[in-house]
């Protein structure tokens, strides 16, 4: 696995009012690259507080939101969707929280498999698939 620390990113140290996971902290534990966590701060996913050195640091919910959005990218969530489905969290999420993003992720993952088994309906039905088109408009 590479390694996914950005040294610019760790702070030399961190006082008690600064303490939080850096860029790189939140990459490793997520799985995924620096720039990843910087674009999910970027699009509102997950949020960084800066330390009195002007660092980035996250709290504890920072990876787990990001793999929840990773999960939720599969499901077929726009980055902005996922952002609102992830805005109304409290700053320390509980068992409860997620669950009820569970929940929205499996209805709007439904959702979307019942449109994909229309569209199957549809192309399997023979014809034209302009045609298919035109009767699914």
């Amino acid at each position: 696995m590479a390694d996914t620390r950005n040294l610019t990113d760790v702070p030399p140290t961190a006082g008690p009012r600064e303490a939080g996971l850096t860029v790189g902290d939140v990459a490793r534990e997520s799985g995924v690259a620096t720039s990843a966590v910087r674009f999910y701060e970027r699009y509102g996913v997950i949020e960084a507080e800066r330390t009195s050195v002007n660092h980035r640091v996250f709290d504890q919910s920072a990876a787990c939101r990001i793999k929840v959005a990773k999960l939720a990218q599969g499901v077929g969530l726009t980055v902005r969707e996922i952002a609102e489905l992830l805005a109304g969290l409290p700053p320390d999420p509980q068992p409860d929280d997620w669950a009820e993003i569970a929940c929205e992720l499996m209805d709007e993952a439904e959702r979307r498999v019942a449109a994909l088994r229309g569209y199957l309906t549809e192309i399997a039905s023979a014809g034209k698939l302009c045609e298919v088109v035109d009767r699914m408009s």
